[in-house]
């Protein structure tokens, strides 16, 4: 299955992302100030509304909503974030973008690039790795959650365009715009989920194992851990078992 979405799952079940709280609601407030820029209604600003919705899915409190928004609109004075894209190659070659959002770049670039280094990968060009990726709405449910049927009629009715049997979950991609909808239905349906996000997903991916395969999450780790990074893509796959032991 694609590392990535097997990587959220395993970080939900094992709680990495309670643990976490304070940085991701720091890395979702500094998203939607960015998001805030082209326009503050979430009905009109599809980045903003995705951004929002992220929050609440996050339990964040209303009004640390409404400030970062007015923020991002220049109602409120707030820190002016610069996105940065850096692309590279993990442990047995996969190919890794990082997505930062920063106030001092050169900050930026020195930790990226030390945690590339440190945990066996480097820095590539612009466009060495990305042309690999596309945009596309993720959403995962453990199997005992749904059935196959149910979620098939989601797809279909709202516009998702495939859904896969992943082993322990069921995962579903949609285009980015009609991941809002799909969410929506399956919310409404009163499944939930274990990941549900916009994301950059691979066009052929890495088989990982052994030393490799620990190395990689070690990296995915150590780059997720810095302040100015706001999401971390790959095509890397590895068993279900690797995963969750490279974990601890």
């Amino acid at each position: 299955m694609s590392g990535h979405s097997k990587w959220a799952t395993i970080k939900h079940k094992k709680g990495a992302l309670d643990a976490k709280r304070g940085k991701i609601f720091t890395r979702l407030l500094k998203e939607i100030a960015v998001a805030a820029k082209g326009g503050g209604n979430p009905d009109s600003n599809a980045r903003l509304r995705t951004a929002v919705a992220a929050a609440k899915a996050e339990n964040m409190p209303a009004d640390n909503i409404k400030r970062a928004i007015q923020r991002g609109t220049g109602e409120l004075e707030g820190v002016s974030y610069e996105e940065i894209s850096f692309e590279g190659y993990g442990p047995g070659g996969v190919a890794i973008i990082v997505d930062v959002l920063t106030d001092n770049r050169n900050r930026a670039v020195s930790e990226i690039r030390h945690g590339f280094a440190k945990n066996g990968g480097n820095l590539g060009e612009t466009g060495s790795v990305k042309f690999m990726f596309h945009k596309k709405g993720l959403i995962a449910v453990e199997k005992p959650a749904a059935t196959e049927e149910q979620l098939m009629d989601i797809v279909l009715e709202h516009g998702g365009e495939d859904l896969n049997d992943e082993g322990d979950t069921w995962e579903i991609i949609t285009d980015p715009g009609s991941h809002e909808a799909v969410a929506n239905a399956i919310k409404a349906a009163g499944i939930p989920t274990v990941a549900s996000e916009i994301t950059m997903l691979a066009s052929t991916y890495t088989k990982l194992d052994g030393n490799h395969a620990a190395q990689m999450i070690r990296l995915l780790e150590a780059l997720e851990e810095l302040d100015d990074v706001q999401n971390v893509y790959s095509n890397f796959d590895m068993d279900a078992e690797q995963v969750e032991h490279a974990a601890g």
